[in-house]
């Protein structure tokens, strides 16, 4: 695999601080059941990492002395770490909302097959990757089958109240282009992924969050690979929009990945660029407990163009 850091400081981004955080993003390993073309974890059945107990519970204790309201479980497939459970349960009891980035595939996993229901008896949102609604275009991306089983997953949901009104269960969506695109506007992607998936599924969901690529990792070696990444860069730095700064989700939020080491997003932990709170060494989260973030610097590199070009990308969708 072809590494990108190295290509992704010819082009200056601007320079950004932290305001309060508000959401403790945890990847709880790179373990994952599928094995995605745009995936910047470069997750899959053969990775290993997966989040200790002890590491679990600095989470939890990070939690307990902060203001933090929104724990947002990722990974890989997060449900696979043996302690996704234990981290469920213990953050709403701490009143903290629990989001899990699921794939939808995992539900019907042998031995996952309760998991829906216990998501929906803790009232975890639920955010389901399904770069399209199309099957060919799912199955190419993410793997054959893949298409129907992400159906199966978003009916067992919905057959619990997620993603229907008043349920107070939340089922929000992820898009994702194929290639060097950026992704289209949201609301009309919406409105045609709710129409299609209503009608010849019957599928219901909340939201669609179109998040735009990243050149790193998986995606990025493969855009090397096809002589596209001086293009794809190109693109996004062309593309460029500076109202997006105030919004892009680094300021308000903290990456922790499985052995408790933070980072300022996802995408700045898998290129191994940690957060600069301490000079000296990488900061562990049980360093940080109790700590005012609000006004540090943030970790930026040539990527982050990815989050600012066009609508804007962020966990949460489009900024603008």
């Amino acid at each position: 695999m072809h590494a990108t850091l190295p290509l992704l400081h010819s082009r200056e981004f601007p320079a950004i601080a932290r305001k309060r955080l508000e959401t403790l993003q945890v990847n709880v390993g790179y373990k994952c059941n599928q094995t995605c073309v745009h995936c910047h974890v470069n997750a899959g059945p053969n990775r290993t990492e997966v989040m200790p107990r002890e590491v679990a519970d600095t989470v939890l204790a990070f939690l307990r002395d902060s203001d933090v309201k929104t724990l947002d479980l990722t990974g890989g497939a997060p449900e696979l770490n043996p302690h996704f459970r234990y981290l469920v349960v213990e953050a709403r009891k701490l009143g903290v909302k629990v989001m899990d980035r699921c794939n939808l595939t995992i539900l019907s996993e042998p031995g996952h097959e309760d998991l829906a229901g216990f998501l929906a008896a803790h009232q975890v949102e639920v955010v389901a990757s399904l770069p399209c609604y199309l099957e060919d275009n799912v199955d190419r991306q993410r793997g054959k089958g893949v298409f129907s089983a992400s159906i199966a997953g978003l009916r067992k949901l919905n057959a619990l109240g997620y993603g229907r009104p008043g349920s107070g269960l939340v089922l929000n969506l992820v898009y994702n282009p194929q290639g060097t695109s950026l992704p289209p506007a949201q609301a009309p992607l919406e409105d045609a992924y709710r129409s299609r998936l209503r009608a010849a599924y019957g599928v219901e969901f909340n939201r669609l969050f179109t998040l735009a690529n990243m050149p790193i990792a998986r995606f990025g070696s493969t855009l090397i690979s096809k002589g596209q990444f001086n293009a794809y860069m190109t693109l996004l730095q062309d593309s460029y929009r500076e109202e997006n700064l105030e919004q892009v989700m680094c300021r308000t939020l903290l990456s922790v990945d499985w052995q408790g080491y933070v980072y300022d997003c996802d995408f700045n932990q898998m290129l191994e660029l940690p957060a600069r709170f301490d000079r000296r060494h990488r900061t562990r989260l049980a360093d940080l407990v109790g700590k005012d973030l609000a006004g540090r610097p943030i970790v930026v590199a040539d990527h982050c163009f990815g989050c600012t070009a066009g609508q804007g990308s962020s966990c949460g969708g489009a900024l603008a």
